[in-house]
Order: C-alpha cells, then sequence, then structure tokens
C-alpha cells in the first residue's frame, strides 16, 4: 500500500532530536527517509515551525530543514517531502502584512510549498483574528489548504481554548472558497472536530497526533480501547471517508506501529483514500509535485 503522510515535523531543533529518540526513532534526513522507505511511505508533508526572527520587519514563512543547502526552490527537504509554510501570527501586522504576503506567495509559486499551517494554540490568537484573513485568500488564489493545529499543545505555554476546533467554523463559513485541514483530529475534542468536518464542505481532517511515544500497536489498541471505539464510532458517523487523511506526526510516534493503529481504525475498504488518495485532492499541488520529482 502506498502510503502520503500529510502530517510530520522535519527539523533540526533540538526539541524534535529528543522527541524522535523518545519514540525510538532518529531524527536526520537519511533516517527519516529509511523509515518511511520501511513502511511504504512515498511521500510526506512537513510542517513549518518556528518564529519569524525577531529583526525581522515582516512574517517570515516558517518552513522545515533537517540539513542540505537551503534555496528558495528547495530548503534542503529531501524531493519525496513537500511543506507547508508555517505561519507565525504574532508577527503579522498591519505594516508588514502586504509585504508577508509577497514572500508567502513568492514560497507558493514554487513546486514543493503546498499549503500553509497555522498555531493558533501556541500563539494565544484565534484563528478568526482578522490579521488572518489574507492570508485564507491567498490559500483559496493558489488552491492550498490551510492546515490548522487542533486540539491539545505540546507542554503547558500553548492555550487551547485558541486550538478548539469549534473556533474552526467561523472562518469555513467565512471563507467558502479556502479548503482548512484539522490537524490531529481536534483531540481531545473529536466530536466537536467532526461537527466541524461534516457541516463545512471545505474543512477535513487529518488523523495525526492521536499516540505519541514508542507504541506497540497490538498493545495500544487493547489498552485504549474505549478512546479507540470512540473515534471509530464518530469517524463512521461523518460517513464521507474523503475528509480524512492519514498522518503521524513524526517524530512524536514510531511510525510503522502508528499505521497499524490507523488501519485498525479506518475500514479496509478506506484505506487507498485515506492513505493516499485523499492527499493528493486536498493538497492540489501534492500530485504535480510528484511528477516533477519523477522525470529529476
Amino acid at each position: 500500500m502506498k502510503i502520503i503522510d500529510t502530517h510530520i515535523h522535519y527539523s533540526r531543533h533540538e526539541g524534535f532530536a529528543e522527541t524522535a529518540k523518545e519514540s525510538g526513532q532518529v531524527n536526520t534526513a537519511d533516517a527519516v527517509a529509511k523509515n518511511f522507505t520501511a513502511n511504504g511511505v512515498i511521500m510526506a508533508i512537513a510542517m513549518g515551525t518556528g518564529r519569524s526572527d525577531e529583526n525581522s520587519e515582516i512574517c517570515e514563512p516558517m518552513r522545515p530543514d533537517l540539513g542540505g543547502e537551503v534555496t528558495l526552490q528547495n530548503y534542503g527537504i529531501d524531493s519525496h517531502i513537500a511543506y507547508c509554510a508555517g505561519v507565525d501570527s504574532g508577527a503579522i501586522t498591519p505594516q508588514n502584512t502586504s509585504k508577508s504576503l509577497e514572500m508567502f506567495e513568492r514560497f507558493l509559486q514554487t513546486p514543493q510549498c503546498v499549503g500553509l499551517k497555522f498555531y493558533p494554540g501556541y500563539h494565544h490568537l484565534y484563528l478568526s483574528d482578522k490579521r488572518h484573513y489574507p492570508f485564507f485568500e491567498l490559500a483559496a488564489a493558489y488552491d492550498v489548504p490551510v492546515v490548522i493545529h487542533s486540539g491539545d499543545t505540546a507542554g503547558n505555554r500553548g492555550q487551547v481554548k485558541y486550538s478548539h476546533p469549534l473556533t474552526i467554523d467561523e472562518v469555513a463559513v467565512d471563507f467558502p472558497q479556502t479548503r482548512f485541514v484539522l490537524a490531529h483530529y481536534g483531540n481531545p475534542w473529536i466530536v466537536d472536530a467532526t461537527e466541524v468536518a461534516a457541516k463545512n464542505e471545505n474543512v477535513s481532517i487529518d488523523l495525526s497526533g492521536l499516540a505519541a511515544g514508542v507504541i506497540d500497536h497490538a498493545v495500544f489498541l487493547e489498552q485504549f480501547r474505549g478512546y479507540i471505539e470512540h473515534l471509530k464510532t464518530w469517524m463512521a458517523y461523518l460517513g464521507n471517508w474523503e475528509k480524512f487523511m492519514y498522518g503521524s506526526d513524526y517524530p512524536l510516534v514510531n511510525i510503522g506501529e502508528y499505521i497499524k493503529v490507523i488501519q485498525a481504525i479506518v475500514p479496509e475498504q478506506h484505506h487507498e483514500k485515506v492513505f493516499y488518495a485523499n492527499a493528493l485532492q486536498i493538497f492540489s499541488k501534492l500530485r504535480a509535485y510528484q511528477l516533477i520529482m519523477e522525470m529529476l
């Protein structure tokens, strides 16, 4: 089975190295490539994380980097990894919005940049803050999705009221031409995330980050049987399997076992959609990028 992992982190940040160690993995470009090959992952989407340079006069696109020569076209990312440019909400001002959008547009004009990523819980701003609106319009113009960290936040510095999945409903209604992706299924607010996706045609869900650390899939499925049944119940309630995409949130969890967990949650007849085909539809630039990489 071919797999597209729609949500990974690909960074030299010290915290990610430690997280990879805790999940029994190694946070290097070579190790990630071998990990993907061993588990049938043919392509992944890395989420840009970090903050704009404090000396910068604009909101800079946050992009993944795990080594290699950095260029506008490449950023040192392996050819099988596309990315979403991260938006540092706190760095957006009325004065720099125009120049910031110009910079993001330069990235979106390259094949490898396939979406935008927002972190409302970490940046302590609701997604509906009007400073974000021009970025939603830009995403629509380039036919790329806006991915939102939804649900719980890592550590104790995030404020989850900003990342609750219900906060996405407002922008989904106000920007019907923009596609939104609820990362992490809004966990633990699965019911609320399901409602937002069921109600809004332009909202999808990625299944990343629903487990963490070194897991054994059989043990995990048994130990957290109630949690698994809760997920299965509300995914079936939504009923539209074109809305779901596989993602791991690497390096949070060991990839091989996590794939088996999601395989157990998703009915087998929908595996091809959830693990592969839906990503090519929701991240509309992926198919073209895949073709470009195959020609090189």
